[in-house]
């Protein structure tokens, strides 16, 4: 019986708990966090809110859920054997296959004997005579660390509109990120789904095959390619793993971190017909590659417009309504919002138990005990499916009363947006770091090898430290004005800044309109990180 099978929860803390270092999350980041410093020797506890590993896995069990990133490139590097004996099952893992990959991460290196489940931390402060972090959950645990590491994940605080009504509703309601951990049937219902971003796009096509019918709340359409999903061979998968190294290496120089084959020509120099060639081969293939079929996609409208002229023009091929297909079909930057993958997406509007609710314009008005309120009309429904998406890159954070020196609330300190240096660690908050915070490369790119890099610099960092006999690090605010003002030009360069994203916010009402990420790519991340550490941690304060 395997660990995860037999899971015994760290017990209660009486007094204060004192540690090396405190890790706040178990997902990919924690987990591997949580090696690391052990690797160190020190002593850690990581807490975290679920009751297993896994993250934003273990929350995300939605009908359809999977991952983006092909598989054989969404798993850990830091241990070839780790590598060698996991075998995906499909290109692109499912949910489940995904959590339990993370279940075997924890059994094989024995981490939950070092974490905390079912503990979500309410406060993290900076006591300045100890230069230690004293950290407060939600279960009257009091720890003590000299590091404190947020691993909380980007999308991992689910956003939840108000809507006037909602608490009326005689259905069941569900948050595409807070889903149930029993199997949920929607079968002979009718069933609301509101947004289609990602998680709508994945769910709907599994939700129509069930529901008696299905209405899909769209405020903004969002561009999708096929997936294209199929089983793995153990051919295939072997030739992989025979040059994992290469593969990996070759990976890191691309732009987003993700093997594929990237073309440096320019959309707008070669012919309609090679043109045409191009996006037919990616889209056949499928994936997020399709952006790799020319270089400047991203950075000139006129080329991104015949990406997004060719997505329209597949979506009027598959949806037999024309007016449905013009109303799913964007009129915005392809790109600029996170591309979605999909299995179906698009053919599931044919369905004659499916309706497209178009609110583009206008708004879902109320709830009401039988349903949804919407362009002057109730939908009767069962169940209300919310695939609202996330409050990105800093909500997680932002829910913790995180405080730095002198009792700085770090919500006051990003009022404006976030700030940080390199995504990594932020000026007046002394020994903590953010594994993929904002000002990093984070949801831009292949998250796996995104957080290994981080995780390995802070481990490194520490290290560094301990050899010295130092205690303190902490940027500069001129290093970190500097990083700021960085991230903020490159953003301008690129044309994902250019419209209503969560990669700024636009989908929390009151959020600073900042484009989070780091959109330098993360080849020229990499090489400034390192150049900051080769140079003895350049805008660093250490003491």
């Amino acid at each position: 019986m395997t660990q995860s099978q037999q899971r015994q929860d760290v017990p209660a803390t009486t007094g204060q708990a004192v540690f090396d270092a405190i890790v706040v999350g178990a997902g990919f980041a924690g987990m591997y966090m949580l090696h690391r410093l052990r690797g160190l020797g020190l002593s850690v506890r990581v807490l975290e809110a679920g009751s297993d590993v896994g993250g934003t896995w273990f929350w995300n069990r939605y009908p359809g859920a999977r991952c983006d990133i092909e598989s054989m490139q969404y798993s850990y590097q830091f241990s070839d054997e780790l590598q060698q004996e996991w075998n995906w099952s499909e290109k692109y893992a499912t949910q489940p296959e995904i959590l339990r990959y993370a279940n075997h991460v924890a059994d094989r290196f024995d981490l939950r004997r070092d974490i905390r489940f079912d503990t979500r931390v309410e406060t993290v402060r900076y006591d300045e005579s100890s230069r230690r972090w004293n950290v407060s959950t939600d279960r009257g645990d009091t720890l003590t660390a000299r590091f404190c590491i947020m691993a909380t994940g980007c999308l991992s605080a689910p956003n939840r509109p108000v809507f006037d009504g909602l608490d009326t509703f005689r259905g069941r309601i569900y948050h595409t990120g807070e889903w149930p951990h029993e199997d949920v049937d929607f079968t002979g219902l009718r069933v609301a789904v509101v947004g289609t971003g990602s998680s709508a796009i994945q769910a709907v096509p599994i939700i129509a095959k069930q529901a008696a019918h299905l209405y899909v709340f769209q405020r903004t359409p969002h561009f999708s390619v096929p997936a294209h999903n199929a089983p793995l061979t153990p051919e295939f998968r072997d030739g992989i793993k025979a040059r994992y190294g290469e593969f990996r290496r070759t990976a890191k120089e691309q732009f987003a971190g993700v093997h594929f084959n990237y073309n440096p020509k320019s959309a707008l120099e070669v012919s309609p017909e090679e043109r045409r060639r191009q996006y037919e081969a990616r889209w056949a293939y499928g994936g997020v590659s399709f952006m790799g079929a020319f270089s400047d996609l991203l950075f000139d409208r006129d080329a991104n417009a015949t990406a997004a002229g060719f997505v329209r023009d597949k979506i009027r091929e598959i949806v037999r309504d024309p007016v449905v297909a013009d109303a799913l079909s964007p009129h915005d930057i392809i790109g600029c919002k996170r591309l979605c993958v999909d299995t179906d997406y698009y053919a599931t509007f044919n369905r004659d138990n499916v309706t497209l609710v178009d609110i583009r314009g206008h708004r879902i008005e109320r709830m009401t005990p039988a349903g949804v309120h919407a362009l002057g009309r109730e939908y009767a429904v069962d169940a209300i499916v919310m695939a609202t998406g996330f409050d990105a890159m800093t909500g997680a954070l932002k829910r913790i009363d995180i405080r730095g020196r002198s009792g700085e609330s770090l919500r006051d300190k990003w009022q404006d947006g976030p700030r940080t240096y390199l995504g990594l660690a932020m000026a007046g908050f002394p020994n903590l770091f953010t594994i993929t915070g904002p000002g990093s490369p984070s949801v831009l790119t292949n998250m796996l090898p995104s957080i290994e890099q981080h995780v390995e610099w802070i481990a490194d960092c520490i290290a560094t430290l301990r050899r010295q006999g130092k205690t303190l690090i902490e940027p500069t605010p001129e290093a970190e004005d500097r990083w700021v003002e960085h991230v903020n030009q490159v953003a301008g360069t690129n044309l994902r800044s250019a419209c209503s994203s969560w990669y700024v916010g636009a989908n929390i009402p009151g959020k600073p309109r900042v484009f989070m990420p780091y959109i330098g790519g993360l080849p020229d991340y990499l090489r400034k990180c390192e150049e900051v550490v080769a140079t003895g941690y350049e805008g660093f304060s250490i003491g």
